[in-house]
């Protein structure tokens, strides 16, 4: 391959990534008069933030104020480690405490680009309501952050892959890229480069090497999180931090084909109007529109499970019980495919909050008789266990005889037990597939988000943000991911155009 240097350019700022962080870091750095480079590898803009159910938890918001909810970034850093008690000792103090404190900022940033919004919702063990909803739908965030970069005069390419720094003495001076051709090309900044290139879900070699062979077979919600940046900063010193923890899932395949509420454009007097009737009008108007948008890969919540339902592989055989693994049960099964199987009962207590099947784009909750209208490739439902099952071509004498032990033992098992799933009619969901969200392993980075080495000290033009940036920091619970993103890429991109040595344009 030829490697040519791209004299035509001369960016202050490179941003590797073109999800919500690169983006948001994007934006910043020219809102200062900065001359941006994007590179995005894949052929449209978007990464992991478009795959999202869009929700931001933040406080001191219009939305809270305007509800009479007095709510403190202090709260919300007291919070956020209750969604991660298991994992206590491992968090990022410094950079959380910068996330609840610059989230605010960063949701009316969002706002003042034209992304509009549909809250607060409350998620426990948040003590009051802070999840704050995109409207329609998160591919509204790549739209108008896109649009905005380009007005201000950021170059974005596309199909472009990053795959190594240029380093001069002790500098990073610029990146080296390869094209769509398999052209080799090299790009200099006069100032820094942000790295935003997403985690490695997609790599089995970095999946095998931080989390285990087992999780390395498990397909990612992103083809194009690779892990680039994570490879390129570790090749001149950077260190990744939490490496071994990933959010891997049960999960609901996406639709096989696009609705038409999904093609509907990022267009804030469109966003505002649906925004607008969501508050005024009654919401059962309202739930059939909305959850058009149930199109990404949601994960069913953990208190259906709970509540007593099951997962039966495709061959009718028990995958998991209700208080069993149900992602190493799956991850044995050879596809990592399943159905979750419950009957009445319980279809009936997930129809209304606290009992929801999952989040949901816009709403923040789907309920049994979201899916039932607006999934029917998903739901399933019959009188009995085998015309359920013939449904879906699963064998009725394999699922019969599964239900039969689940039964058993929970009879067994007294009142420490779900009740039998004995009375119909049944519901399958499904299918749904073990799928890797996002990796939580994020490079070391100081609370300028420059890029440690591992001694601790920052490689001079090397910031970093999102999830390639994570740092240590843990992002448990709905809105975390996207705040961090977006609040990351905003001080990124604005402290790496600091660094340029030309005047402002």
């Amino acid at each position: 391959m030829r490697l040519r240097a791209d004299a035509s350019l001369q960016p202050d700022v490179i941003v590797i990534g073109g999800g919500g962080s690169g983006l948001a870091a994007a934006i910043e750095a020219a809102s200062v008069g900065r001359r941006v480079l994007l590179l995005e590898k894949a052929p449209r803009l978007g990464g992991t933030t478009a795959w999202s159910v869009g929700s931001i938890s933040a406080t001191l918001s219009p939305q809270q104020i305007a509800c009479g909810i007095m709510d403190t970034p202090h709260d919300h850093f007291e919070d956020m480690p209750k969604f991660a008690a298991h994992l206590k000792g491992t968090d990022n103090d410094d950079l959380r405490r910068i996330l609840t404190s610059e989230v605010p900022t960063t949701l009316r940033w969002l706002m003042a680009l034209g992304v509009e919004f549909f809250g607060p919702m409350p998620e426990p063990p948040h003590r009051r309501p802070r999840m704050h909803n995109v409207v329609p739908n998160s591919r509204a965030y790549i739209a108008i952050c896109a649009r905005r970069a380009r007005r201000l005069g950021v170059d974005i390419r596309v199909d472009v892959r990053a795959t190594g720094f240029i380093v001069e003495g002790g500098r990073v001076r610029g990146v080296r890229a390869s094209l769509k051709s398999g052209e080799s090309v090299e790009y200099r900044a006069s100032g820094a480069v942000v790295l935003a290139s997403g985690d490695y879900s997609a790599s089995p070699e970095l999946k095998r090497e931080f989390i285990s062979p087992a999780a390395a077979t498990i397909e990612p919600v992103n083809v194009y999180s690779t892990g680039d940046g994570h490879r390129m900063a570790t090749d001149v010193g950077a260190t990744v931090i939490n490496g071994h923890l990933a959010h891997i899932g049960v999960r609901f395949i996406p639709p096989p084909r696009s609705s038409i509420a999904e093609s509907l454009p990022a267009f804030r007097p469109l966003a505002r109007l649906i925004r607008i009737a969501m508050q005024r009008l009654p919401m059962a108007l309202l739930r059939p529109f909305l959850m058009k948008f149930l199109v990404t890969v949601l994960e069913p919540a953990p208190n259906l499970f709970a509540a007593g339902a099951v997962l039966i592989a495709s061959n009718g055989e028990l995958v998991a019980d209700w208080n069993d693994d149900r992602i190493a049960a799956l991850g044995a099964v050879d596809d990592h495919r399943g159905f979750i199987l419950f009957n009445n009962a319980i279809a009936n207590a997930f129809e209304s909050w606290p009992n929801y099947i999952s989040t949901a784009p816009g709403l923040a909750y789907a309920y049994l008789s979201d899916y039932r209208r607006n999934r029917a490739d998903l739901f399933h439902s019959a009188p009995t266990l085998e015309a359920v099952a013939a449904q879906l071509g699963i064998p009725g004498n394999a699922i019969r005889a599964s239900v039969d032990a689940v039964n058993a033992k929970r009879e067994g098992a007294g009142d420490r037990a779900p009740k039998p799933l004995s009375a119909g009619p049944f519901y399958l969901l499904g299918p749904a597939k073990l799928l890797i969200t996002f990796t939580d392993g994020g490079l070391a980075v100081d609370t300028s988000h420059r890029v440690l080495d591992a001694g601790g000290a920052p490689i001079p033009g090397l910031y970093a943000a999102g999830s390639t940036g994570q740092g240590g920091l843990l992002l448990e619970g709905h809105g975390h991911h996207l705040g961090w993103a977006f609040t990351s890429g905003r001080l990124a991109g604005r402290n790496a155009a600091l660094e340029s040595v030309s005047p402002p344009r």
